[in-house]
């Protein structure tokens, strides 16, 4: 059987008569290349079937039929989730997706969203850090990249598509005060997410308004931080008797502050969180959770990008929530 012929891009050169790099730049989109030869790189490619003639069409619409994802991956399963669902999503519409890791750094955020700007994805979907407002939303605007926020909400001139979390959280606290206990602790994540602050208002107004004593602990929205933090909240006398927790990351290390204190959860201690990780229902006693609905929020947020890419979108920008769902278990002790 005959081997199949690869095309080069000294093939494409040759055809068009220009220079290899000539191609490169056409490609890429390094360097301004006049009309004719513009026309005559893309020619060759489309003859040649370069690179499967994808990136020809790609290049004759201005597209590369891909969208840049920037969010943090690293420690957190809710994002591994969020990829997965989005992934599926864009996949549906025709289009492959990019990750670039923002780590919840404003640096590496600003880093990542500049990378998928290089890559000429056609738009981005970012959840933002604290300081993106500072960074990566400027750049984004500034380089009239299209872009949906997801996840958590921020002041911004972009559509934006994140789950519900105050009335979500005030349903978990208000469980818990159903049941008796009037000293409670909430674990909080990172400062100045927009998730953190509407989960710790949930919980807020249900103390407030139930006459509780409520303690607000520091998680960090990181496992290690919410750990020492339990732990040193959960130690001693005086301890509350109970513990809403702000997302699944916390929720680990709450679980092992507690398990180290010999504090056996449902009984000792009641514990619910927001966010409902897969192995929710395996643990002794199963989690009293919020369950977000991913799939729901990943397909909103590609169709609000689809509809900016086709200019079939208000002008005004979007927020939309997508609200969770309560899952009542064992771990709040009923």
């Amino acid at each position: 059987m005959e081997a199949a012929t690869v095309v080069t891009m000294a093939d494409v050169a040759r055809l068009a008569g220009v220079n290899a790099s000539t191609v490169s730049h056409v490609l890429n989109g390094t360097r301004t290349v006049s009309d004719p030869t513009r026309e005559a790189v893309l020619a060759a490619i489309a003859r040649t079937g370069y690179r499967q003639n994808a990136l020809a069409r790609s290049l004759a619409r201005s597209a590369t039929t891909t969208l840049g994802l920037a969010s943090r991956f690293v420690s957190n399963p809710h994002f591994a989730d969020l990829v997965t669902s989005i992934e599926s999503s864009a996949r549906r519409a025709g289009y492959s997706l990019v990750l670039a890791d923002t780590r919840d750094d404003p640096e590496q955020e600003l880093r990542a969203v500049h990378e998928l700007a290089d890559r000429r994805v056609d738009g981005v979907l970012l959840a933002p850090s604290v300081h993106a407002v500072d960074g990566a939303l400027p750049f984004l605007r500034r380089h009239g990249v299209p872009t949906v926020l997801l996840d958590r909400f921020t002041d911004s001139v972009f559509d934006q598509v994140a789950p519900e979390n105050t009335e979500a959280t005030a349903v978990l606290t208000g469980h818990l005060a159903d049941l008796g206990h009037t000293s409670l602790a909430f674990v909080a994540g990172l400062t100045g997410l927009s998730s953190t602050t509407e989960r710790l208002e949930g919980f807020t107004r249900v103390v407030t308004a139930r006459g509780l004593s409520g303690v607000v602990l520091d998680g960090g929205s990181e496992t290690e931080v919410a750990e020492a933090a339990v732990r040193a909240a959960f130690a001693g006398p005086g301890r509350p008797s109970a513990v809403v927790v702000g997302n699944n990351s916390m929720t680990v290390g709450a679980l092992r502050a507690l398990r180290a204190l010999r504090l056996r959860v449902g009984t000792d201690v009641a514990l619910v969180c927001y966010d409902d990780p897969e192995w929710a229902d395996l643990v002794d006693p199963p989690l009293t959770a919020i369950h977000q609905d991913v799939p729901a929020m990943a397909t909103r947020a590609v169709t609000m990008i689809l509809e900016r890419l086709r200019d079939d979108a208000p002008a005004a920008p979007r927020r939309e929530r997508i609200r969770p769902t309560f899952r009542h278990r064992a771990s709040c002790g009923c």
